[in-house]
């Protein structure tokens, strides 16, 4: 077979040289973006920063903006500015006129898995969602969740389509960024600061996990506008609609057949049965949302919260996560590595643009979400600043909408890179405002040390 070629084999022609070096050239891309979210993470969770803000400037060091090591073509970037397609021309004698169709075929290989990957992380995400527990939050976590979408997105879609003037797609797909907040980063800093079964605490939590089921939603209607290119209300009612009833079937129909799948699952003998039961399951519904305009990532998240409502769940949970591990790094190193830091580069008078907009999606994504938490009435005992705050950090969840966002074509290059800008920063900073606005610590319960 082709792919058993050696590497460094000399290479006679394209037709049988061609798959022996895509896989090397698949290879050492896979050395190099491990490598570069090893480091990253390990560098950022030394110093107590989530690991995915390391696994992206693992990209970002590794990408377009420093070592060209790992770029995509879509970025207007040939083989020949490939340190990894130079370096597989010196050491397995790829010639030059092979090398322009082996980068092409082996970024697209790594788009592949990049995708996987998201798909594993919202199926993931669902996993850890309680459909349950979101029936029993209370109106001020529905109230602020609905609120940190609404205003978030308003704002920052009518600012750049109004003050920067840029077309109403990007602006809307900049805007719905703005709505995530990132569950794992807030519940670790709650975790830490004592405030994790307080009632800020629970609200902010609450209302995260509602944010993302709403910010799903958000993603997979600007995702399927910005494929079709145009704006029509009866276009939108259509697909938030079809969004909605879509993972409403979903979650209903699911928790018809899963008690189906368990049977099936224990009575299955071989190795990897509830792990490939669920993949294929998350797959199914992925597929499902795919073909019907919506996005895949959305029925890989309704499969997770399917899921979670069964006794497998733990089982499973424990079982994705080295698959997890293997996929999702990908997709948050080839997000920093596509982005073009460069256009940020305030020397050149063209750019300072996307500076403006960055400065601007911050302000934005901190005062829409601490507004969020002013909605909460009738409760003078709340912290409303500190619900705010909570809400502020975006983290991985608000990457997945730069990804797919860049991934669809909508965004340019200097509004990607000012969305990936605002994540930084409002992940950074909502750790030592969390501290600041909550003023004394309650004791830590056995349930927030289990979060540590």
């Amino acid at each position: 077979m082709a792919w058993f070629y050696p590497v460094f084999a000399t290479a006679t022609s394209t037709e049988t040289a061609s798959p022996a070096l895509i896989l090397a050239g698949v290879l050492l891309t896979l050395i190099v973006i491990y490598f570069a979210s090893k480091v990253g993470g390990e560098l950022c969770s030394r110093i107590g920063l989530p690991a995915v803000l390391g696994e992206l400037v693992g990209g970002v060091v590794i990408g377009v903006s420093a070592l060209k090591l790992v770029i995509f073509p879509e970025g207007g970037l040939s083989g020949d500015e490939s340190l990894i397609i130079q370096f597989l021309e010196t050491t397995a004698n790829l010639e030059p006129s092979s090398a322009e169709k082996v980068f092409d075929t082996v970024s697209e290989v790594i788009s592949v898995f990049s995708e996987l990957g998201v798909i594993i992380l919202l199926f993931e995400i669902g996993l850890e969602s309680d459909l349950k527990e979101l029936i029993r939050v209370g109106p001020s976590a529905s109230v602020v969740a609905v609120a940190g979408v609404v205003v978030p997105f308003a704002l920052g879609t009518f600012g750049l389509d109004y003050f920067f003037h840029l077309p109403l797609i990007p602006s809307i797909f900049a805007g719905a960024a703005l709505t995530a907040t990132s569950i794992g980063i807030t519940a670790k800093v709650l975790a830490e600061l004592g405030q994790l079964s307080s009632k800020e605490g629970q609200i902010i939590i609450g209302a995260a996990v509602l944010d993302d089921i709403l910010g799903i939603i958000v993603l997979a209607v600007v995702a399927s506008l910005a494929k079709t290119g145009e704006i029509q209300i009866s276009q939108i009612v259509y697909l938030i609609i079809s969004a909605g009833a879509f993972l409403i079937g979903a979650i209903l129909i699911g928790r018809l057949i899963s008690p189906w799948l368990v049977g099936l699952v224990n009575q299955m003998k071989t190795r990897g049965d509830i792990l490939i039961t669920g993949l294929i399951f998350a797959f199914t519904l992925a597929y499902i949302a795919n073909v019907i305009q919506l996005e895949a990532i959305l029925g890989a998240f309704a499969a997770g919260l399917i899921l979670a409502e069964t006794e497998k769940r733990k089982e499973l949970e424990e079982q994705i996560i080295p698959v997890a591990d293997m996929f999702v790094p990908i997709f948050f190193v080839c997000v920093g590595a596509k982005t073009d830091l460069s256009v940020l580069n305030p020397a050149v008078p063209s750019n300072r643009e996307g500076l403006i907009i960055a400065s601007f999606l911050i302000v934005v994504a901190i005062i829409g979400k601490v507004v969020a938490g002013f909605t909460i009435w009738g409760q003078p005992e709340v912290n409303k600043l500190a619900v705010g705050v909570g809400m502020i950090p975006r983290g991985e969840v608000g990457l997945v909408f730069a990804g797919v966002g860049a991934a669809s074509g909508a965004l340019s290059p200097a509004t990607d890179a000012a969305i990936i800008v605002m994540v930084i920063v409002t992940t950074f900073v909502a750790p030592p405002l969390l501290k600041l606005v909550f003023k004394e610590p309650v004791p830590t319960t056995e349930t927030e040390s289990k979060v540590n």
